[in-house]
């Protein structure tokens, strides 16, 4: 392929990024971006197919009883990338080391149920739990880390080694970092550049290959008429949702955060602002998962009611009700919490909206240092999301429970549902379970934007995925 500025080298391929990863370390990966890019790096035992089932990666799996699985592994992805072999000794290793406190992990409250691991040879781990747990396999997504590296405190998090189809190569700074296919060795470098307008104009002018997401719609629109560009989209599943601060005085309160639901209209930011590329949601599943809320309606949007809200709670043009609104300092997500900003106004809301860098926002968000905020609950697959984020058992570092929000019927509707003996069973707990989120509103799931993809004419083979993943990477080719 030929670009602007010269010949494209066959084996290289630029991809443009709005965040950098955060860690390399699939024990402690728990943005966007690092997981993304750890998927390709880390093989793990189990993977997803496209209807949210678990299905085999790194092994098969039988359930010996209730309470004991055996995993057996297959010949396919067990070679690291230093060439030693991977073993189940290095499966238990892995998890061992999530599930040691000390190591303050935040995937150990989603693998809490597990009491002890075995490896009784190189091919088969042996998983004992606490409880029956149907869910289990596909709760064993984690990369496997080398058992040897895991003992000598290896620096996972900056120097990677997994069994994956790419290969880490260089972090030369935080803005780039270089992996190589281990099918081909074409190299694969992904470049941090927050600004999307930025990010266009690389794309345009031949810097970088590829950007996916992260970006206004309009400017989407802009690189859609540009004819050396190619452009995808797909139906996302990722869940935009507004996050509350439930300690809080005044987010903490059920009657705020309906009000605060009452007032954003949706739709109006789907049609306006995303012209069309969203879809509304009422939970953190999409509709078409199989433990999703079906066919549950959220809080519609109504100003009035949510006015009433607030006079009830004592506020009114007088004493108007005041929140901080924290988010990211992306452009687009400025513009997003703007609107909200305007439509809480309106029913007498005064917010204080307050932006910060990827890295303090998101650092703020994990130790509760917030209100109010939005994020994306990003390429969910198991509803072990709801024990992650609302129990009140998973408060950080146990769980992404932020908010800190408690309530005793949401323990035990995640916990029945976890031990339930059908999928049928799980399904109809699961159902009450968001139908009492919608209720108590410790967050207000918003919307699932497009997954848009662009490159530049030449690059072949990569496809959006819904979750947003860089699987595409793996047979992406330049003609």
């Amino acid at each position: 392929m030929t670009g602007i500025g010269g010949a494209q080298a066959a084996e290289r391929i630029r991809y443009g990024i709005a965040q950098a990863p955060i860690t390399l370390d699939p024990r402690y990966a728990t943005d966007a971006t690092s997981e993304r890019v750890c998927r390709l790096l880390y093989r793990k035992l189990v993977d997803f197919d496209a209807q949210y089932q678990p299905v085999p990666q790194l092994a098969e799996w039988q359930q010996v009883s209730p309470a004991h699985y055996r995993f057996t592994l297959r010949e396919e992805g067990r070679t690291f990338h230093d060439g030693t072999r991977l073993t189940a000794a290095d499966v238990k290793a892995t998890y061992d080391y999530v599930l040691d406190p000390a190591h303050v992990s935040p995937h150990r409250g989603s693998l809490a149920m597990i009491t002890r691991i075995e490896a009784p040879d190189a091919t088969h781990v042996d998983f004992y739990l606490a409880r029956p747990d149907p869910l289990l396999p596909g709760r064993l997504v984690l990369g496997i880390l080398p058992q040897r590296l895991i003992a000598s405190e290896h620096r996972f998090d900056r120097a990677p080694l997994g069994s994956g189809p790419l290969r880490f190569r260089a972090w030369p700074d935080s803005s780039h970092l270089v992996l190589e296919r281990v099918s081909d060795g074409a190299q694969v470098e992904f470049f941090a550049v927050p600004n999307p307008t930025v990010r266009a104009l690389k794309l345009v002018r031949g810097e970088i290959d590829l950007l996916q997401g992260d970006m206004p719609p309009e400017l989407f629109g802009w690189l859609e008429s540009r004819e050396e560009l190619n452009v995808q989209r797909v139906r996302g599943d990722s869940v935009v949702y507004v996050g509350f601060n439930a300690q809080d005085n005044v987010t903490g309160r059920r009657q705020v955060r309906a009000a605060i639901a009452h007032a954003i209209d949706r739709q109006a930011i789907i049609q306006h602002l995303f012209r069309g590329a969203a879809q509304p949601t009422v939970s953190v599943l999409t509709a078409a998962h199989w433990a999703g809320p079906g066919d549950l309606y959220g809080l519609a949007y109504d100003p009035a009611r949510a006015k009433e809200l607030l006079r009830e709670l004592g506020y009114g043009p007088d004493h108007p009700l005041k929140i901080v609104y924290t988010t990211s300092s992306d452009p687009f997500r400025i513009r997003l919490a703007t609107i909200i900003q305007s439509q809480l106004k309106e029913v007498g809301i005064d917010v204080d909206l307050r932006s910060y860098d990827w890295g303090t926002f998101y650092g703020d968000i994990k130790v509760g240092r917030f209100q109010m905020y939005t994020l994306s609950w990003v390429g969910l697959k198991l509803p072990d999301i709801f024990r992650y984020a609302f129990h009140s058992a998973a408060v950080p570092p146990d769980g992404a429970n932020r908010g800190r929000f408690a309530d005793s019927r949401v323990d035990r509707l995640i916990e029945a549902a976890e031990s339930a003996s059908s999928r049928a069973e799980q399904h109809a707990h699961y159902r009450a379970l968001q139908t009492l989120l919608l209720q108590e509103l410790p967050y207000i799931p918003l919307w699932s934007e497009d997954v848009t993809a662009v490159t530049r004419h030449g690059l072949h083979g990569y496809a959006p995925a819904a979750d947003g993943d860089y699987d595409a990477l793996v047979d992406a080719h330049w003609l």
